[in-house]
């Protein structure tokens, strides 16, 4: 055998050097001239196949699956299996590797990484590339465990406890927190009392030695599990705007885990954002703070901390920048008297870099707004301009007046969006369904979209025309061209070739089951627990968007460092062959999931 196997090539760069030089001691090199059945319906393979020079297409009956290039694999599930499901031809000339199956089969059994790759699916593909992570990414701190931060000893003081007994056990123990027990009650319950609130009883003016602890205790505590990701732990500070969080397991308490130590653990800039968020007293300092966000996904990202948590803090910063822009710029009786949100991705809690603005604002019934409530939103969308989020070019903005409205207006107009159904109403109902509350009433928007959900259930020809949309970008057929450069198109672009239509067909599912959750992991976990789709299509659906997520992102990524800009395209030349192999699944994922949709709904029937 020549040395000129690619071990470099997935799935074979997982392999030690003695799993190497079996291969070399077991392959053969063989040729198939154009048009060739290499393997057909029904036949046993004896050999798994590496292409050399040429492509092969894989067919399901007439329907064409994908097609392998030079480096990929095939058909190693056939050859597990004894079995060949699906036809292989040639599509040129074709030089390939033949690797017999018993080496196969000892590299499986020898390497289970090996075997994940080769014929699993999407999720152990992803989990076996996780696990071949470099060292440096494995040891990532938002993936590491709680417990494994710095954790503060619990201190337990009685409800009836004087405040000042408890500042002599802040001295004693040096420490800014107990945790405060109340039998007084059924169930018991358990609170906290800081030095925040030392501050208010000391302001009470009555001496401390007579205050009750309890009296200025908070009994509203937010627990995470010993082993939970400090990146969720950080999620969830941000998310609840808490100094500290109850580490428990069970019902034991474990420790305090407080904001500054789990910042000084992960030693991103994070935090250092939301502060100067919060502590902004104009848009400027404001815009400096959200230009350190692009950074923060940057350096996370090249951590390998997950997609998912990226986004989810991306969601809970933006979401911070917003309100306290609003607050900035509106009058605090126009901000308690509406509800401002966005959609669109940023609405999902899907957007990693920064995308056009998608927002509205809902007004209370009843309610008169200001004279220049025109001058205010153009003010709002203007300073997010200055953030680096562009004006949408649909313009759907709190500064055109189509998306500030009152309560019943926004009423009317999701009604007229179901009962009188067209290109433009669809597309405004699809982007109202991800709205997601920023800063106001919340339930002024929660109201419409309950609304939404119960008029919409009822109209199947409007659900189908809803769902429809998953072709909206067309048929595509020859992604897989694209895939390998068969073609003339210069890139995959990722939102169309499968973001969009995975995302839209979950959204589809949501409607018609009256789902209120407007994240898409959200709405495939409903989707399952209400056995809508089956588990193993909903595990395929949450890695498919999460890859196509992380490979979105490290493209967009690579253009702004080359100060491009971002296209959302991916040069598929420049993924490594387990990047175009899980692509590929990702994709085929999609394209199946598109089936299911196009016969849930009667699409083919429109």
């Amino acid at each position: 055998m020549p040395n000129a196997f690619n071990f470099s090539a997935s799935p074979f760069d997982c392999l030690t050097p003695t799993e190497q030089r079996l291969v070399r001691d077991s392959v053969d090199v063989a040729y198939y001239p154009e048009g060739e059945v290499i393997l057909d319906v029904g036949t046993e393979p004896t050999h798994l196949f590496v292409i050399i020079k040429g492509y092969v297409t894989q067919y399901d009956g007439d329907e064409v699956i994908t097609t392998y290039g030079p480096d990929d694999t095939f058909d190693g599930r056939g050859l597990v299996a004894g079995k060949t499901s699906n036809r292989f031809v040639a599509m040129e000339e074709v030089v390939a590797y033949q690797l017999a199956r018993q080496t196969v089969t000892d590299l499986i059994a020898d390497n289970a990484t090996f075997g994940a790759l080769l014929f699993s699916d999407l999720s152990n593909k992803l989990s076996a590339l996780s696990q071949r992570q470099s060292q440096h990414e494995l040891q990532s701190l938002t993936l590491s465990r709680v417990d494994e931060a710095f954790l503060r000893p619990v201190h337990f003081v009685d409800a009836q406890t004087d405040v000042l007994s408890v500042v002599k056990v802040f001295q004693a123990q040096r420490t800014k927190q107990v945790l405060v027990r109340d039998t007084s009650v059924s169930p018991p319950r358990l609170g906290i009392f800081t030095t925040t609130s030392l501050q208010r009883a000391i302001l009470d003016g009555t001496p401390l030695a007579e205050l009750p602890v309890q009296s200025f205790t908070s009994f509203e505590l937010f627990t995470v599990k010993p082993s939970d990701q400090v990146g969720d732990a950080l999620a969830a500070l941000m998310r609840h705007r808490v100094h500290r969080l109850i580490v428990a397991d069970g019902d034991q308490i474990v420790g305090v885990l407080e904001a500054l130590d789990v910042f000084s653990f992960l030693s991103n800039h994070s935090h250092l954002i939301s502060v100067q968020v919060d502590t902004a007293n104009d848009i400027e300092a404001l815009a400096q703070a959200a230009s350190q966000i692009t950074r923060m996904v940057t350096a996370l990202y090249r951590s390998g901390t997950r997609v998912s948590l990226i986004a989810r803090l991306v969601q809970d910063l933006n979401a911070r920048l917003f309100e306290r822009a609003w607050h900035l710029i509106a009058p605090p009786e126009l901000v308690a008297n509406s509800c401002l949100f966005v959609m669109g991705s940023e609405g999902r809690g899907e957007q990693l870099l920064k995308t056009d603005q998608d927002n509205g604002l809902i007004l209370r019934d009843g309610y008169t707004p200001p004279e220049n409530l025109e001058a205010i939103c153009q003010q709002f969308s203007q300073a997010l301009g200055r953030f680096g989020y562009p004006e949408c070019p649909g313009h759907i903005m709190v500064s055109n007046p189509m998306w500030r409205k009152s309560a019943y207006d926004f009423g009317q107009m999701v009604q007229k969006w179901l009962l009188m159904p067209d290109a433009d109403s669809l597309m405004n109902l699809a982007i109202f369904l991800d709205a997601h509350p920023v800063c106001g009433d919340a339930r002024l928007l929660e109201h419409a979209q309950q609304v939404l959900t119960r008029l919409a259930t009822d109209n199947d020809a409007m659900l189908a025309r809803f769902a429809a949309a998953i072709d909206a970008f067309g048929n595509s057929q020859g992604w897989w061209n694209r895939l390998l450069g068969l073609d003339d198109q210069k890139g995959l672009h990722l939102k169309k070739e499968g973001i969009f239509p995975l995302v839209h067909g979950v959204r589809s599912l949501a409607l018609a089951e009256h789902l209120q959750d407007t994240s898409t992991t959200a709405r495939i976990e409903a989707l399952v627990a209400k056995a809508v789709i089956t588990p193993a299509l909903g595990a395929d659906l949450t890695q498919s968007l999460h890859f196509l997520m992380g490979l979105k992102l490290k493209a967009g990524l690579a253009e702004l460092e080359t100060q491009r800009e971002v296209s959302g395209a991916v040069d598929v030349s420049k993924l490594s062959t387990l990047e175009r192999d899980l692509l590929k699944d990702a994709l085929g994922v999609v394209k199946h999931f598109k089936v299911l949709m196009r016969s849930r709904f009667k699409l083919d029937a429109l």
